[in-house]
């Protein structure tokens, strides 16, 4: 059973995500805030699997919410989606670098948030394609130098999964593309995250672009 929270400052933005989600079997809603302090008090007394939350909202925002979730190690397990009607390069930026796991436009169909919730809750990352475009153009548009790579660490394997991730593959797509297991390919995505420090997939991505082994427009 996936457990999922939610943050929205409009209690019919709140009513429309909770009849989405109030059909689905294997996927229950713990409680719901409507401004970033009370996300953060629901997610230490909840902790929820995946944690849907909207930027813009009174007091502290969600990508304070979700900055002070993620940094939080007793909320390791809390994946946040990151839900906004707006595409500002900022946002995105800001959403993923504060650890968010995904991030999806409101006008999404209730099928793709329903994927997007059980996608995160079993450890990968989702962005909406158009989002995922405009944080490619704009990481690779930085003026400021990126940070040292440490591909080093990685072996030949790892570097070369490192790629398919920071392509958008899937664990089951890396899988049958080096015809491995859906395990080791999974395996092999837990290590790089570790030897890199990264919290999720999200973060490996910008990752990817950021240290220059990516640029844009290059497809594996």
């Amino acid at each position: 059973m996936i457990s999922l929270a939610l943050a929205d400052d409009q209690a019919l933005v709140r009513a429309g995500f909770r009849a989405i989600m109030a059909g689905e079997p294997d996927i229950t809603l713990v409680g719901e805030a409507s401004d970033g302090e009370q996300a953060i008090t629901l997610a230490r007394r909840t902790r929820p699997d995946v944690f849907l939350m909207d930027i813009r909202m009174p007091g502290i925002d969600g990508l304070g919410a979700t900055r002070a979730i993620c940094a939080d190690a007793t909320l390791a397990g809390v994946k946040v989606v990151i839900l906004t009607t707006f595409e500002s390069d900022e946002y995105v930026y800001g959403a993923i670098r504060a650890g968010a796991s995904g991030f999806l436009l409101k006008d999404i169909e209730p099928v793709e948030l329903i994927h997007a919730v059980r996608v995160v809750a079993r450890g990968d990352a989702l962005l909406a394609p158009s989002v995922t475009r405009r944080l490619i153009a704009e990481v690779a548009s930085r003026v400021t130098p990126p940070p040292v790579p440490r591909l080093d660490v990685l072996t030949a394997r790892e570097a070369e999964i490192l790629d398919l991730v920071a392509a958008g593959r899937s664990n089951e797509e890396i899988a049958a593309e080096l015809a491995i297991t859906y395990a080791t390919a999974k395996t092999h995505v837990s290590r790089i995250l570790t030897k890199l420090g990264m919290r999720d997939r999200a973060q490996l991505v910008v990752f990817a672009y950021e240290s220059g082994r990516i640029v844009p427009g290059w497809l594996p």
